[in-house]
């Protein structure tokens, strides 16, 4: 056999084996760039980090933090207005309240992971991000029978660790906000002008015992959306 020819056919075998090569030759880097972590094999894709939908639905979609306040108030609003909001849960905040979210669930909202304890998980080990994303994914599980596909890191701090804690958690994707709403029912913006536009996150956190009611700030977001010819959207619904 003439020497071209075998080193054709080594190269076609090389290919089909999917060979390394000489010893010690290390394998190419991912498509995106990221070297391939030996302890964590390449298989369940990333979520993105999202803070706006691209989407030509006149819609904003509204999504609520740490579950301080519960007041039955909230809930009639919910069902009466058929709000399809998101609810970010931490299990140490929301504690003996869950009955709350249930009847909230029960009109429409839908149940999200905030983690257990409410760290800052940027800079965490794998370990310590996977116990509290995935601990807070089998709290509500066991709750309400339901699997959360979203995750809000608390205070809106990732890294790449916690999109790989994320995904093998079951996550889809880590929501974040372009919009948030303060104690005194005021939007700020992270990024880009002031006004909400069509595919907007809009973040409600627990307000101060002195702050507007959570209802109150709520009616009041709901006029400013309507004013701009806006509506809520289901998040779930666009990701």
């Amino acid at each position: 056999m003439r020497r071209p020819a075998a080193a054709a056919l080594c190269a076609g075998l090389l290919l089909l084996a999917g060979c390394m090569g000489p010893a010690g030759q290390q394998r190419p880097e991912p498509a995106d760039g990221r070297a391939q972590d030996p302890a964590h094999p390449a298989g369940r894709p990333r979520p993105p980090v999202v803070d706006h939908v691209p989407t030509r639905d006149p819609v904003v979609f509204l999504t609520y933090d740490d579950g301080a306040e519960r007041a039955p108030r909230f809930v009639r609003l919910v069902r009466d207005r058929r709000l399809p909001v998101s609810m970010f849960l931490t299990d140490n905040v929301v504690g003996p309240g869950y009955g709350h979210f249930a009847r909230l669930r029960a009109v429409g909202a839908s149940l999200q992971n905030h983690t257990l304890d409410h760290p800052v998980l940027r800079g965490l080990p794998y370990a310590g991000q996977r116990a509290e994303i995935c601990g807070q994914q089998h709290k509500l599980r066991s709750r309400f029978g339901v699997r959360p596909t979203l995750l809000r890191p608390p205070h809106g701090a990732d890294d790449a660790v916690t999109l790989r804690a994320a995904a093998d958690c079951g996550i889809s994707a880590v929501v974040l906000w372009r919009a948030s709403l303060g104690p005194d029912g005021v939007l700020t913006y992270t990024r880009g002008g002031p006004g909400l536009r069509r595919g907007d996150i809009v973040s409600v956190p627990s307000g101060g015992t002195a702050s507007p009611t959570l209802t109150d700030r709520t009616l009041r977001l709901l006029g400013e959306i309507e004013e701009q010819g806006l509506r809520v959207g289901r998040l779930e619904d666009y990701l």
